[in-house]
């Protein structure tokens, strides 16, 4: 490429298509470059369980748009070498095949968490509600979002700014905490030979909790209208509205745990990055339990690490409300690299 040609790419309208790729849907977007900022044109959002793959997705979104100059795609699920196979949906997504159907060089797969990650800096201060206010500290932090899966990501701190990072700490092994949660493991054992902390803090996974604590511990009895409502709507969403409202204790026994686990599991991952410069959470569960995360037990649960409580103590922690954040992060990541390109 000659340096004219170079400065007439650099002059004309430059569109990004950027996506956030999970379990249950598929947002996409297209932002206008100016002035070095995306700027959203238009977005959608697909059910992905309709679609065999991502490409099929691409033809319907892009019927009005020929041109693109760069691509990045947040996908749910472990990228190695330009390749992911997304955990909690049947496609296999190769970027060389993206390449080809978009007819472009510049396209980029990265983790959906790392793509949540690079958005939390271009986030407002109103795009979070505080859990914890802690000290503010320079050093890592981290990110989990509980949703269809849980996702992890740490952000390293490089002494100027933070580097994320991607992470399937949301597939190690559950580790119970007490009796209940003892006989909790055990109960998942006879479905799963692995039970990880996805199977627990997820959508199934808090029907999976109320489940236990109905067949296995008689925390109370489900009422035929509870039964009627779980049949046609989504159970876990069900659970947290019930409980919310306090009309049934089983529903609240089973989000209470469910948000304990949850604020240990967040504690956990503290401990292991040294997250002294804060704790990100995101996912679309956290801002539908909002109320119940502000009420205690989440925080509790946080701190309740022995000899280094007082270290977690002092960690900001954040509900993350915004859920355009990852998309957010994916177009700003495809900026880098068509930048990167253009100064080739």
């Amino acid at each position: 490429m000659n340096k004219n040609q170079k400065l007439a790419d650099m002059l004309k309208p430059q569109i990004i298509l950027a996506g956030d790729i999970g379990g249950t849907k598929t947002r996409l977007g297209l932002f206008r470059i100016k002035d070095d900022h995306c700027y959203l044109k238009f977005e959608e959002t697909f059910l992905s369980k309709n679609y065999p793959k991502l490409e099929v997705i691409l033809k319907d979104f892009l019927k009005s748009q020929k041109e693109i100059d760069a691509a990045c795609f947040g996908i749910a699920g472990p990228v190695i070498e330009y390749n992911v196979t997304t955990t909690n949906l049947p496609w296999h997504v190769d970027c060389r095949s993206i390449q080809k159907k978009l007819s472009l060089e510049n396209v980029a797969l990265i983790n959906d968490l790392v793509a949540n990650a690079y958005g939390i800096a271009l986030l407002k201060e109103s795009d979070f509600v505080p859990l914890n206010t802690g000290k503010k500290m320079k050093g890592n932090a981290v990110l989990l979002s509980a949703g269809t899966g849980l996702g992890e990501a740490i952000l390293f701190w490089n002494g100027k700014q933070h580097v994320p990072s991607p992470s399937e700490g949301g597939h190690v092994e559950f580790g119970p905490r007490n009796h209940l949660e003892m006989e909790l493991l055990k109960y998942l054992f006879s479905t799963f030979h692995h039970v990880s902390y996805e199977h627990i803090l997820s959508g199934e996974g808090l029907f999976r909790i109320y489940q236990f604590l109905k067949d296995i511990k008689g925390y109370g009895r489900e009422p035929k209208w509870l039964s009627k409502k779980m049949a046609q709507e989504d159970p876990a969403n069900v659970i947290s509205e019930t409980a919310r409202r306090r009309e049934n204790k089983l529903c609240a026994t089973a989000l209470n745990m469910f948000t304990s686990i949850y604020g240990a599991a967040a504690g956990n991952l503290a401990l292991q990055a040294m997250a002294v410069g804060g704790v990100y959470v995101g996912g679309g569960i956290a801002p539908k339990i909002l109320w119940k995360l502000k009420d205690g037990t989440f925080m509790q649960a946080f701190r309740d690490k022995g000899r280094l409580s007082d270290l977690v103590t002092r960690i900001p922690v954040k509900v993350i409300m915004n859920d355009r954040a990852a998309l957010l992060g994916a177009a700003y990541y495809a900026l880098d690299l068509l930048k990167g390109s253009l100064e080739k």
